[in-house]
């Protein structure tokens, strides 16, 4: 279960900073604290689809792209 986790998180920054968003922006487009975004992409929280949603939109990617990390 924590691979997964690691290997979205990575994806989620992977994404981030292709598309040039500092962790801090993309926390603040999502309205969490850094803290969360870093724990997020270190794979450190389980993600709720909820979670996954308003990060997809923040990212404009979808849920499918973020989790699609085999």
């Amino acid at each position: 279960m924590d691979d997964i986790l690691i290997k979205i998180g990575h994806r989620i920054r992977q994404i981030r900073e292709g598309k040039n968003i500092t962790q801090q922006d993309l926390a603040a487009m999502c309205n969490f604290e850094k803290s969360n975004m870093s724990r997020i992409e270190s794979g450190k929280n389980n993600l709720t689809i909820y979670t996954l949603h308003k990060i997809s939109k923040a990212l404009s990617t979808t849920i499918a792209h973020i989790v699609d990390v085999e």
